[in-house]
């Protein structure tokens, strides 16, 4: 065990570093070994993009919020995933927008964001219940979750057999270039594992002593700087993605992601850890995080494009959020 406490905040905030870093390594080799051994598999590249990508680049949303609420630190991870949320939304779509304009496909306005805004309005709603309960998002609350996360991955299966051949090309390049052995992509899962569970341990240590230390919440953590941290390798694939006009890879990486960090994240650690919820986070963060999502939906119906002045004003609402949850906390 780490004794944290005792070391000074410097060597705390180069301890963050570090484990922001593994998280993002992490995921990436996690990422690229586990589509890699599905292609090695035959598995269709469409499916690989859509799904095992997907939930390999929630991995660093997961394992937080799972060590963070075992170790009694659950405000922080819920603080994580509805900060990630706001965050892929505000701070990703917002720069790859401004990057290059995010051009639409109708299949997200008519199929994938509505599911988006359902399951963000279950995730909240099962929050509320469990708060009003015993103060926690339970197993109950967190199986409802992971059976959603499961029909899901159904729907993204189903869509993958029927997507265009356009649409197959771009989510088969989000693969990248694939590991051609098996144990090749099996080091890149374990180093990936590695890297994930260290990077989360250095994380969450250092930032819960140095949140007691510049006296603010858990929470406020989790919004800020773990799920800024969490979100760095979306925010990587999406510029990369906004460079090369990938429109339907940032747009779809976005709403997958969030759908996967409220039902995947949410349920998976709940079930096993019950989350504490902090009741002040239904007066701004929840409510935000629904308002983003709607705004999310009006954007991509004007012309079917997220435009740089959009993206400009995701962004400012974004800062805005945390400066008003940093001076409510």
């Amino acid at each position: 065990m780490i004794a944290y406490a005792d070391y000074s905040t410097l060597l705390l905030i180069l301890l963050l570093l570090i484990g922001l870093a593994g998280l993002c390594f992490g995921g990436d080799w996690l990422a690229r070994g586990a589509a890699s051994l599905a292609l090695l598999w035959n598995i269709n590249p469409v499916v690989v993009g859509l799904t095992i990508v997907s939930i390999a680049t929630s991995m660093p949303e997961l394992i937080t919020a799972l060590m963070a609420t075992g170790q009694g630190n659950s405000d922080l991870a819920l603080g994580n995933i509805i900060g990630s949320n706001l965050g892929n939304i505000g701070l990703i779509l917002g720069v790859a927008a401004i990057i290059n304009p995010v051009k639409i496909q109708w299949r997200l306005i008519r199929q994938e964001v509505p599911i988006l805004f359902v399951a963000t309005l279950i995730f909240t709603l099962l929050c509320l219940s469990g708060y009003l309960i015993d103060g926690h998002l339970g197993r109950l609350e967190g199986g409802i979750l992971l059976a959603g996360a499961a029909a899901y991955l159904i729907f993204l299966v189903l869509q993958a057999r029927r997507a265009q051949k356009n649409i197959q090309e771009e989510y088969a390049e989000e693969t990248g270039e694939p590991v051609k052995s098996f144990w090749g992509c099996a080091g890149l899962i374990t180093l990936g594992g590695i890297a994930l569970w260290l990077g989360a341990e250095l994380l969450i240590g250092s930032a819960v002593v140095l949140a007691e230390r510049m006296e603010i919440s858990n929470a406020l953590i989790g919004l800020t700087i773990v799920a800024i941290g969490t979100s760095l390798p979306e925010l990587a694939a999406s510029v990369a993605a906004a460079i090369r006009g990938q429109s339907d890879i940032i747009a779809g990486n976005i709403v997958g992601s969030n759908i996967f960090n409220m039902l995947l994240v949410g349920g998976g650690v709940s079930t096993i850890f019950p989350i504490k919820i902090e009741g002040h986070l239904f007066l701004l963060e929840y409510p935000a995080m629904i308002i983003v999502t709607i705004l999310l939906w009006m954007a991509f119906f004007t012309n079917r494009t997220v435009s740089r002045r959009e993206g400009g004003y995701f962004i400012l609402l974004y800062a805005l959020i945390l400066t008003l949850s940093a001076m409510a906390q």
